[in-house]
């Protein structure tokens, strides 16, 4: 559509990594102050659980409204997206979900709390985000693809593939997630800004499929499209780091860098740069342990808690809901075996 429109005098791959920079910026001046996760709210401390699960809650309803409203006016196209094909590879995302959320615990954040603390001067964060993107890259193109394949043969036709193509389907989802999310803000009422930066961050995702799908979209040379994710986008950004000339940066490394970015400055102006490393061999073997099963789940699942639980799952995209729910599984069980104390419900 811009493309058409106006003469950028660049490339749509660079138009969309620029895109994603700005995107990515956004995202991480917000998560950065909210301190965004979904580990937070699901096997975080009894304090912190309530009000965190309140703004992620925020920002999956209001992922989940506007996705459904820009699709209604032509400015979101993903029909032929992996997210909406009619075969699910049920086994490959239940595993894979259930490892990103077993590590996610072990690592004491998702991928994307932890792409924004390694802005902050956190090394355990930035430690993990490599084994991350090394073993997301074995698994996507590497010595661990036969897991993936393999894995990914157990498929499941479904009659349909999105909520959205029930009769009134994105409208009760819409209603479900909406009130969902006011029940849990009147329970644990988190900060007005907080809240209203999580609906910003709900926004991110679906400004990311409007921009590949449509707004950037070159028919003579399409790209992939894509959204707000970080399993790819990490594996992409630290090979194309080793390697340009081979693996091109696009709307994915754009978003990776923005993130960075953004936390760093809004850490800096907050007075939150803080320095922090391992402090002892168990904790960098559980780390690294984490960082290799979120590598391992991130792909099998086809995405992490922002790829698959807010930029697949505003679409509403059965196999979305089902490595949300998988990960949000894996994360209860490992801190309930871990520390069972952790997951009794917040008063």
């Amino acid at each position: 559509m811009l493309l058409e429109t106006y003469d950028w005098g660049l490339e749509a791959r660079t138009l969309q990594l620029l895109f994603g920079l700005g995107l990515g910026l956004v995202f991480g001046v917000a998560a950065q102050i909210t301190r965004f996760c979904l580990r937070r709210a699901v096997a975080g401390d009894r304090a912190e659980r309530g009000p965190a699960a309140a703004i992620w809650l925020t920002a999956f309803a209001t992922a989940i409204a506007a996705f459904q409203m820009a699709q209604a006016f032509g400015f979101v196209a993903i029909e032929d997206h992996r997210f909406l094909a009619s075969d699910i590879a049920v086994l490959a995302i239940v595993i894979g979900g259930v490892a990103f959320g077993a590590g996610m615990v072990l690592t004491r954040g998702c991928v994307s709390r932890l792409t924004v603390l390694s802005a902050t001067g956190n090394m355990r964060a930035a430690t993990v985000l490599i084994v991350f993107a090394v073993t997301a890259h074995a698994m996507l193109k590497g010595v661990l693809s036969p897991v993936r394949t393999s894995l990914g043969a157990f498929t499941v036709d479904v009659p349909f593939a999105s909520l959205a193509d029930l009769p009134g389907g994105a409208a009760l989802c819409v209603a479900v997630a909406a009130i969902a999310a006011i029940l849990t803000i009147r329970r644990f009422r988190p900060a007005p800004s907080h809240l209203l930066l999580g609906a910003v961050i709900g926004l991110v995702p679906v400004a990311g499929w409007a921009t590949t799908s449509v707004l950037l979209f070159d028919e003579f040379d399409p790209l992939a499209v894509q959204s707000a994710a970080f399993t790819l986008p990490w594996s992409d950004t630290l090979f194309w780091v080793i390697a340009s000339t081979a693996v091109p940066a696009g709307f994915g490394t754009g978003f990776i860098g923005g993130i960075l970015a953004g936390s760093f400055a809004s850490a800096a102006l907050r007075g939150e740069l803080q320095a922090a490393a391992f402090e002892n061999a168990k904790q960098t073997g559980r780390y690294t342990l984490g960082g290799i099963l979120m590598g391992f789940g991130g792909v099998l699942a086809g995405g992490c808690t922002v790829g698959a639980g807010l930029s697949g799952a505003s679409s509403l995209s059965l196999a979305a809901l089902l490595a949300l729910a998988s990960v949000i599984a894996g994360a209860w069980a490992v801190s309930r075996a871990v520390n069972p104390s952790a997951v009794a419900v917040p008063a």
